[in-house]
């Protein structure tokens, strides 16, 4: 009778924790998506600028500024949408509307429409947006906040993994033998050229279609799957501290600008790099690898973020050594030349690696009901990943420019610019460093 009595106790604590395992494998399911697409746009950038004849580096970066701008435009409804469907529902649903996105690469493939391209990237970044609202705040506070951080370096190991083959695979699809192409392509004539380029934007066709087929498989997936709807009251204000609005949380908008500054710099060390790497004259053939090199460091940083938070270091202090690591590698990038700059700028990707398993959790922190709201707030602040690289590269643009028109040669002038525009990193990290030394308190026990 005594054994019955302990297999009943012990039955719902078993039950709580396979549905908690299968919940963290299918939202790590996402974050892989999550950093699939993402981290495409770094191969897109130089691939679009080749086949779609963009003339400067701020058309190219709008790539970035296309998929970036949609968590701006379309958190907050995206908090709004998962009050009515829940966030499984929400995150099946965010998982279409990316295919619809994928979709519309194959006709800007086949015409070559840039334009078209950065619809497509707009649509797959909607669907991303109510995914990122849903899954974040899901992630931390499925489990006690304390260890938020250590959960959502799991989820960045599944993005950073997806990331790396992402860049490989495509490096090696869409750039693969990029410095013969475009030297042959300086040769032909304008129908000739026409054609080369066609068969260039077609290279994208087979692998978005296979992106989109498995985008429906696994919404429908998530939709039949076993994923607890949990309630925001696991994310409840401090006893007393409720509040009637959500303006009354300021460390949620400092953390907002934090993380609006976090995604800037972690987009342009990413986005940039192989750019960078190719105005300093190293070949498209290695330089097209950097991306991935970045993800790599971020990877070694989330593997760090498992055995360290919460039980080494709190979720403050790895905000704060990882903000000040960001200030270090930037300077180190700017005082450095060649191959040695490009590394530093690689290794900002174990910088950004704890700043958001950090920021998250602590800007949501308490916000009770507001959760989803504030989630939403949080993930419309990705919008730096859209503003930050497109200033960098109109910073490259005109300092190139005005080099040129002082006699300096193209080559010469862009790689200057290309380096020393990075300097717009050093005081987002220096804001980092204040919110986790003060900035996450600040109203919240008030």
């Amino acid at each position: 009778m005594a054994n019955s009595d302990l297999l009943t106790q012990l039955e719902p604590k078993q039950q709580q924790q396979k549905s908690y395992l299968s919940s963290i494998i299918i939202i790590g399911a996402l974050f892989f998506i999550f950093g699939f697409v993402t981290w495409i746009n770094g191969i897109l950038i130089p691939y679009l600028k080749i086949a779609c004849e963009l003339k400067s580096d701020t058309q190219s970066f709008l790539v970035a500024t296309a998929f970036f701008i949609a968590y701006f435009i379309m958190s907050i409804p995206s908090s709004f949408v998962l009050n009515k469907t829940g966030y499984k529902k929400g995150m099946s649903l965010g998982l279409l509307i990316m295919a619809v996105g994928a979709l519309i690469f194959i006709p800007a493939a086949k015409t070559r429409n840039y334009n078209l391209f950065l619809f497509g990237l707009f649509i797959i970044g909607t669907g991303l947006a109510i995914l990122q609202t849903a899954s974040n705040p899901y992630i931390s506070i499925i489990g006690p906040i304390e260890s938020a951080a250590s959960r959502i370096s799991i989820m960045g190991i599944c993005n950073k993994l997806a990331g790396i083959i992402a860049s490989v695979v495509f490096g090696f699809i869409a750039l693969k033998d990029a410095d013969a192409f475009t030297a042959r392509l300086k040769t032909l004539d304008d129908a000739a050229k026409a054609v080369e380029l066609d068969q260039l934007a077609a290279r994208v066709i087979n692998p978005y279609i296979i992106i989109t087929i498995v985008l429906v498989i696994l919404a429908v997936a998530v939709y039949f799957s076993s994923l607890p709807d949990i309630k925001d009251d696991s994310g409840k204000a401090e006893k007393g501290n409720e509040r009637g609005s959500i303006f009354q949380y300021p460390h949620l908008f400092l953390g907002a600008l934090a993380m609006f500054l976090y995604v800037g710099v972690e987009v342009m060390s990413g986005d940039t790099i192989i750019s960078y790497g190719h105005a300093l004259g190293i070949e498209m053939t290695k330089a097209k690898f950097f991306t991935s090199a970045t993800l790599v460091c971020m990877l070694l940083g989330y593997i760090i973020g498992i055995f360290a938070i919460p039980k080494l270091i709190s979720q403050e202090t790895s905000l704060k050594i990882f903000s000040i690591m960001g200030v270090v590698f930037t300077s180190l990038a700017l005082l450095t030349s060649g191959f040695t700059s490009v590394l530093f700028i690689a290794l900002l990707g174990l910088a950004n690696s704890l700043l958001f398993p950090a920021l998250f959790p602590l800007a949501i922190h308490g916000l009770g009901r507001f959760t989803k709201l504030g989630s939403g707030i949080m993930v419309m602040a990705f919008v730096g990943g859209a503003i930050l690289p497109l200033i960098y590269g109109v910073m490259v643009d005109s300092s190139t420019h005005a080099a040129v028109a002082q006699g300096i040669s193209q080559a010469t002038a862009r790689a200057s610019a290309a380096q020393h525009s990075y300097w717009i990193m050093i005081p987002g990290y220096l804001y980092i460093l204040y919110f986790g030394i003060k900035g996450f308190k600040v109203g919240k026990y008030a």
